[in-house]
Order: C-alpha cells, then sequence, then structure tokens
C-alpha cells in the first residue's frame, strides 16, 4: 500500500490509502482530536475539572491516548454482542442501526459511536464516547450513566459537539 504523508504530527503521520489510520471502527477522528493527540494535549485534565463538566459520573476515567487504543477499547464495549441480544440491548440502551433504524439518547448506536475514555478500574463498564449520529466532522460527545437511576444504563449527552467537549476541559488553553 502506498503511505502519504500529512500535516498533522505523529499519531497520524502516516496513512494507509484507506484511511485506516484515522479512523476507529470506520469513523473518521475529528481534526481537533488528532490535533490534541499529535501534541500531547489529549489527556486527562484531573477528576475535578472531569467531575464539574459530567457531574453523574462516579467512577474515574482513562482518556485514551491513541486511535489503537480507542479501537480496542471501542471494540470490547460494542463488538461484545449486547446490541444483537435483546436482553442486554434493553439493559445497555445499545442497538445497531443498520437493524432497528434511526435512534437517538438514552440509546448508544454501536455502529455510529467509538470510546475516547473508558473506566480506570477494571470492572467498572463506563465510558465517554463519539456519537457520530449528530456531525460526522465534530461529533457530540456523550457518556454512560449508570449512576442516576440504579436500574438503568443509559448514555446522556456530555457535550453538543466534541469541540466543545475539549474546550469545556481545558485542553484547548495550550492551543498553539
Amino acid at each position: 500500500m502506498t503511505q502519504q504523508r500529512h500535516e498533522v504530527g505523529d499519531v497520524a503521520d502516516r496513512e494507509d490509502e484507506d484511511g485506516s489510520e484515522l479512523t476507529v471502527r470506520g469513523l473518521a477522528l475529528p481534526l481537533l482530536l488528532v490535533s490534541l493527540l499529535d501534541s500531547g494535549r489529549w489527556r486527562h485534565p484531573g477528576d475535578d475539572v472531569l467531575g464539574a463538566v459530567v457531574p453523574w459520573f462516579e467512577d474515574p476515567l482513562h482518556f485514551l491516548r491513541s486511535p489503537a487504543e480507542m479501537r480496542s477499547e471501542s471494540y470490547w464495549l460494542f463488538e461484545d454482542g449486547s446490541a444483537d441480544d435483546p436482553r442486554a440491548s434493553a439493559l445497555f440502551h445499545v442497538v445497531r442501526g443498520s437493524v432497528i433504524g434511526h435512534s437517538d439518547l438514552p440509546w448508544l448506536d454501536v455502529e455510529q459511536a467509538f470510546c475516547i475514555a473508558v473506566n480506570r478500574r477494571p470492572g467498572d463498564d463506563v465510558a465517554i464516547a463519539l456519537d457520530y449520529r449528530t456531525d460526522p466532522s465534530d461529533p457530540r460527545v456523550i457518556g454512560s450513566d449508570a449512576w442516576t437511576d440504579r436500574h438503568q444504563y443509559v448514555w446522556r449527552q456530555v457535550a453538543p459537539a466534541f469541540s466543545e467537549f475539549a474546550d469545556a476541559l481545558g485542553l484547548l488553553t495550550d492551543a498553539t
């Protein structure tokens, strides 16, 4: 395969013709996320800052540091069969849009999302994800919510766009 050079740095320095290094589960990483990854600014802002942006989260999160980590964690959360099993789908509010058609929150379409942050402690099974149902270039940010109603696991909007999420976390303040 032919390699192409890009203006972005280390994370996406070289890309296959099919763009696979700049995608997760077939979804293109927002250019702002690529820039934050390349510059080292995509990092956990601290539990206090994150808690102010996502106040319902009770479990600590780990920010995924590469497209490879995002692919791996998203695979385990979204391709475990939950969206295909009626009981698991209802419990975790996950569906496949190609099967059921359009859905919106509190449901997550596993074909239109991938994780950018996941539980720091094994077994917590919580995540923040990019939701491409709204805008493929600046997707909405959603988070799992297992705390507000202890009998439901739902997905809630964290920010209407990734750019707003990054700004709220203070990740854009070091921008050069």
